[in-house]
């Protein structure tokens, strides 16, 4: 099989059918051998009908139907660990992404050799309380990773079938696959500008919460991408060096104290900053050790709970 497309959606009843008559005039005219996951995660409207409807007339449409609302970065997940195509594309639900793109995004990983291909809304069609906290929330994340792309959060995305593979998204962590993605070793990550239309239907399914969640979110990659395997190379320095300064402290004034009998060391204050200090490097240190246990042994994955699928097996 050639391509994949991976689509999560909550709520978009009204656009699925566009949506997936676009795609299969795209693969037709193209001659791709595709399928289509429809991911609905926990949609409270007719979503999950309409796509039972879909998959009815056309078998290359399939259907995951998550038990409740977990999250894009869920939804992709699961879809992912179905996906059978030799690249994987993903899109959003809401006609903002162009399955127009598909034949050029296609090409750039499965003859241009990228592992990864980010699309770039050059022109956006989002308020400007939108597009602004984009734009630092991109700026950031360049800077955190060292990765070039212009917007990271963009759904439109395609993939080697064996990055999805081997990558573990939770929480809101979609906005970071590249960065995931270049963490475990698929370093050619590609960029093409892409199309971005207006939302047709319905409204957008993030609120302000998005940004400040985006933030938290890129402090925690930024430490898994360079802690997660080895904690003890931070929180072992850190602690050695708030240790030693403890340390020194305590040697300045015990001299004090022995030689010099220049007064009691509990007489001044800063004998409890270094008592402080000792304990809490002593903490640190032991959490980067328990840190390094932790990363060795656990090798649990997440799961979610799937209620219904059409047209493909779990």
């Amino acid at each position: 099989m050639d391509i994949s497309v991976v689509v999560p959606l909550y709520n978009e009843a009204e656009s699925l059918p566009e949506l997936c008559s676009w795609i299969d005039k795209v693969m037709s005219q193209n001659n791709f051998t595709y399928e289509v996951l429809l991911t609905d995660d926990g949609s409270t409207d007719n979503s999950w009908n309409v796509i039972e409807k879909i998959s009815a007339g056309n078998k290359n449409i399939k259907g995951i139907k998550m038990r409740r609302n977990y999250g894009k970065s869920a939804a992709l997940n699961v879809a992912f660990k179905q996906a059978k195509g030799k690249v994987v594309i993903t899109m959003d639900a809401d006609l903002q992404d162009s399955p127009d793109e598909i034949p050029e995004l296609y090409k750039m990983v499965s003859n241009d050799g990228f592992d990864l291909v980010s699309g770039w809304k050059q022109k956006r069609y989002d308020p400007i309380t939108k597009t602004i906290p984009t734009k630092l929330f991109n700026w950031a994340t360049r800077r955190m990773s060292g990765i070039s792309l212009h917007d990271f959060n963009c759904g439109l995305k395609a993939y080697k079938n064996i990055v999805v593979k081997n990558i573990q998204i939770h929480g809101e962590m979609h906005r970071y696959i590249p960065v995931i993605a270049k963490w475990n070793g698929f370093s050619k990550i590609g960029e093409k500008a892409v199309q971005h239309q207006a939302r047709k239907y319905g409204t957008s399914k993030f609120g302000v919460n998005r940004f400040i969640n985006g933030f938290l979110d890129l402090l925690s990659i930024g430490f898994v991408t360079k802690f997660a395997r080895k904690p003890m190379h931070l929180f072992g320095l850190l602690g050695s060096l708030i240790f030693l300064a403890g340390f020194v402290i305590a040697a300045i004034l015990t001299y004090d104290k022995f030689v010099n009998h220049i007064y009691k060391m509990t007489d001044r204050p800063i004998f409890y900053f270094g008592l402080l200090a000792m304990i809490l490097g002593t903490q640190f240190f032991l959490a980067g050790f328990i840190g390094e246990l932790i990363s060795q042994i656990n090798n649990e994955k997440v799961s979610y709970h799937i209620e219904k699928t059409v047209n493909t097996e779990l």
